[in-house]
């Protein structure tokens, strides 16, 4: 990964940004697409919509969304503690004990996710997850008052930024679900432009946009496909590694870190998106793997197959480790071959294109 690439991600994966609070992700993303862009936009909703090649054939839109999963203040008590609820689908056991910022007015505000300690638990609670609501946020404030002048409810919190090297080309992270995705369509879309300016002939208009609230119902992608009205679109997204223990590969398919993109099939993917990924990865010699999905995907993609009277979808994604946890890991390499998959595919598309099954 290029030096620049990798201070981009760096930045994407530190900005906060649960579902609903997307706003220091999309400034972070804006001002790297602008420099390649033809043209960035802002939707209502808070899609973030970057463009090259806008009158070019097919009309060709790349999704990956900049929300994160993470937690909102709902009651400051008179001792100063905080109750909160969460923002997306959390593993509630593995939440005590985190550092987490509480993004508000004026700054962030750091604090702890407390429980009561091992010792004082009687045997019965020892064998129980702790329910969110006992759980609680310590900002170390001395009563009621000192935490209301800090943090107000409804602010956001997320986990303590955490982006790391953890082995080779092995990097851990909070939120690489999906600032990951983020990253690949702006990534993809300088390289598109870069194409472009060296006169090598762009036919598609590419739209990379950076999605809102995808994990609390896939809200971005639905407005923004309806908005953009593409011929063929492709979500970009994390799938579950199976390359550690625990993973039954019968039931999950063998995917690994490190083994390049990871293609989907299935009722969500139009068949001939996947061959001519499929196709491209070949040609360019590009690892892949091959993911099935019977169904809904759960993705942006589902969102954008069934906008207006419907999309040519395909569903790219990137194998992660340890998903929506404070530890994500994913290969940096993975990221480099998926930026060049999208890449090859999109400079492989002319009028001509066709993406009826």
């Amino acid at each position: 990964m290029r030096k620049a690439s990798r201070a981009f991600l760096g930045k994407l994966l530190s900005a906060p940004g649960p579902s609903g609070y997307e706003g220091p992700v999309r400034k972070v993303w804006r001002a790297e697409v602008e420099k390649h862009a033809d043209s960035v936009t802002v939707d209502v909703h808070g899609n973030a919509i970057a463009v090259v090649n806008a009158g070019g054939q097919p009309r060709v839109m790349l999704a990956g969304h900049m929300d994160e999963l993470g937690f909102q203040v709902v009651h400051i008590n008179d001792d100063g503690f905080i109750s909160f609820d969460t923002v997306g689908g959390f593993d509630i056991g593995i939440v005590p004990g985190r550092k987490v910022r509480v993004h508000t007015e004026d700054g962030e505000v750091l604090g702890v996710i407390g429980k009561k300690p091992i010792h004082l638990l009687t045997a019965a609670d020892c064998n129980k997850v702790t329910a969110k609501h006992e759980l609680w946020i310590d900002l170390g404030a001395k009563d009621g008052k000192e935490a209301r002048k800090l943090v107000a409810v409804g602010d956001p919190v997320t986990y303590d930024g955490n982006f790391e090297i953890l082995r080779r080309d092995l990097a851990v992270s909070k939120a690489f679900d999906n600032r990951m995705g983020a990253y690949v369509v702006a990534e993809t879309l300088r390289r598109v432009a870069a194409a472009a300016a060296k006169g090598k002939g762009v036919k598609a208009a590419l739209y990379s946009v950076a999605t809102v609230q995808e994990e609390v119902g896939l809200r971005g992608a639905r407005t923004s496909t309806y908005g953009v009205d593409p011929d063929v679109g492709i979500a970009l997204d994390v799938t579950f590694a199976t390359d550690h223990p625990g993973m039954d590969k019968r039931r999950y398919g063998d995917i690994k870190l490190g083994g390049g993109p990871v293609l989907n099939r299935g009722a969500n993917v139009n068949p001939v998106v996947y061959d001519r990924l499929v196709s491209v990865a070949k040609k360019k010699k590009i690892p892949y793997q091959v993911c099935a999905e019977p169904g809904g995907t759960g993705t942006d993609a589902n969102a954008m197959q069934l906008s207006r009277a419907g999309v040519a979808t395909g569903l790219v994604s990137v194998a992660l480790r340890y998903m929506h946890t404070a530890v994500e890991v994913i290969s940096l390499n993975d990221l480099d071959k998926t930026v060049e998959l999208l890449t090859e595919f999109t400079l492989s598309l002319d009028k001509s294109a066709e993406f009826t099954p």
